[in-house]
């Protein structure tokens, strides 16, 4: 899952919510005096990623894209941050504008507390507003160019994001209703699993 699913699968906490948009920027490794909240956050990304990678929804939505591909599970990850924002009052009892917003005003408030690897993350989402980044299929091609502008000349050679949204549109419906089959599953799994507190947002 990417950046939007991580920061809804959180406790309503600041810091929790900091720790699993992290995860990846920081190798799953936070820093000396990082509160709880920050490591509980990391674990349950990784959790999420775990569970994410194994389901057997999520090999089935990979195999519509195409046979082989380096960057599937970044496509799917991607795509169905686009399919959580269509859908979100199924999932969220706080609209898809207050609780984005509500991440933004609190994380700006919390960045002096962050070292400067974390601050820069986190600085940098609140000034793109990367979780608003998914709101039609428009937008949804524009992450998958801003992506390929994270990689290698190397792996650019090999496979790109933007090659996959043709078959991102032709298979939609698709994709979509692996999401809604696969969504609730990850949702009931990481709070059971992770014991998740402050939760009164995620509709399970």
């Amino acid at each position: 899952m990417n950046w939007l699913a991580h920061v809804y699968l959180s406790e309503l906490n600041i810091d929790f919510q900091m720790g699993n948009y992290l995860t990846d920027f920081l190798k799953a490794k936070s820093w000396d005096n990082a509160s709880t909240k920050i490591n509980e956050g990391m674990r349950t990304h990784v959790f999420i990623d775990s569970f994410t990678d194994s389901n057997e929804i999520i090999k089935r939505s990979k195999k519509r894209l195409r046979e082989k591909g380096l960057l599937k599970s970044i496509i799917i990850d991607i795509s169905f941050d686009y399919f959580l924002t269509k859908n979100w009052d199924k999932f969220c009892t706080i609209s898809f504008e207050k609780f984005t917003s509500n991440f933004y005003k609190e994380a700006s408030l919390k960045l002096h507390t962050l070292p400067n690897n974390a601050n820069d993350v986190i600085s940098r989402a609140i000034k793109y507003h990367t979780l608003n980044n998914y709101k039609n299929l428009d937008e949804l091609e524009l992450a998958f160019i801003r992506f390929d502008r994270r990689l290698s000349t190397k792996l650019l050679s090999r496979d790109s994001a933007s090659s996959y949204f043709e078959a991102v549109k032709e298979n939609i419906l698709e994709l979509e209703n692996d999401f809604l089959e696969f969504f609730p599953q990850l949702c009931e799994e990481t709070i059971k699993n992770k014991n998740l507190k402050n939760i009164s947002h995620i509709k399970v």
